[in-house]
């Protein structure tokens, strides 16, 4: 009689799960078309609410993508075989149209896009923007193009700092 009975209720449940799968097939959802090339932020063409500074010593790092090498490169300026040390001005732009982050802030120098702040100090430099009263204005502060030098034949990549508070715990 139990052998009847787990039988029934294996027969049962093979129903049951049957019937779920063949009345919700999987259907085939169209995938967006790709774009034609990576998104890049547009910086706006608004006036720099503040100009931030943590006197020089340049400690918060820029995310950058190997697409943005070529641009490092060509704002590194000419640096023969040593690291580049360029100063630049960097705009930051809360990027609120980025698809990947909710909190991206975009990095910008002399217009052209260089990287975005890593995503955790992104989320404090927003608070921090909005604490003192700069919610979704364009900042600026002081910028350094690093890197580029020559190792055992091989150039280096070149990478971006910034002169602000440090926006994550050491």
């Amino acid at each position: 009689m139990q052998l009847l009975i787990s039988i029934l209720i294996i027969a049962v449940t093979a129903l049951v799960v049957y019937r779920i799968v063949k009345s919700n097939p999987a259907q085939k959802v169209a995938l967006p078309p790709l774009p034609a090339a990576p998104y890049t932020p547009v910086l706006p063409d608004t006036p720099v609410a503040h100009y931030w500074s943590d006197g020089g010593r340049l400690l918060v790092e820029v995310v950058n993508e190997s697409r943005y090498q070529p641009v490092l490169k060509a704002l590194a300026g000419e640096h023969g075989d040593a690291a580049a040390r360029a100063q630049h001005t960097a705009m930051l732009f809360c990027d609120d149209r980025n698809a990947y982050e909710d909190a991206a802030v975009a990095v910008f120098l002399q217009g052209q896009m260089v990287g975005y702040l890593e995503a955790k100090a992104a989320v404090v430099f927003r608070a921090r923007l909005k604490r003192d009263g700069f919610a979704g204005q364009l900042t600026s502060c002081d910028a350094q193009v690093r890197g580029g030098g020559l190792w055992q034949t091989a150039r280096l990549s070149y990478h971006v700092v910034l002169d602000l508070e440090p926006l994550e715990k050491r």
